[in-house]
């Protein structure tokens, strides 16, 4: 149902993308904050990259090679809760809350909080069945864990 549901969306060119599971997801939507602000900066697709790594167990190849499938389905994505939707229905609340302060940890990493960033994350966190209250403690932990490196 998912794969038709995408199929619809996706413009002809992009049909050699494979069909999003909860990693590619992920990856797109990290994609999707880390670009909002319209200034998508080495470091961070190097945080997208070290993030992939270390949730999913890529070495730094693989993880890179999986950014940049997750960058072609952020270009033919509908939309950001479709993304959220997916990873919500297809993993448990442990790894979605892993994805909430992924997200956060792309939002965070450059130290300026862009609007159009934290829409996305909030947008990403409904979808995937998480409450306000996740969305801040998951903000805190990666503060957290950026002002004790």
């Amino acid at each position: 149902m998912l794969k038709k549901f995408f199929q619809a969306f996706r413009p002809p060119q992009h049909d050699n993308l494979p069909d999003p599971d909860a990693e590619l997801a992920l990856g797109a939507l990290m994609v999707r904050v880390a670009q909002a602000d319209r200034d998508y900066k080495l470091e961070e697709i190097s945080l997208i990259d070290r993030i992939l790594a270390r949730l999913y167990q890529h070495n730094a190849i693989e993880a890179a090679k999986v950014r940049a499938t997750c960058e072609k389905l952020h270009a033919a994505a509908p939309e950001t809760d479709t993304f959220g939707k997916l990873i919500r229905e297809t993993t448990g609340e442990k790894e979605r809350l892993a994805a909430l302060d992924a997200l956060w940890e792309v939002v965070l990493a450059d130290g300026d909080t862009d609007e159009g960033e934290v829409k996305i994350v909030e947008e990403a966190r409904t979808a995937m069945g998480l409450s306000y209250n996740d969305s801040q403690a998951a903000r805190a932990r990666v503060q957290s864990r950026l002002e004790a490196s």
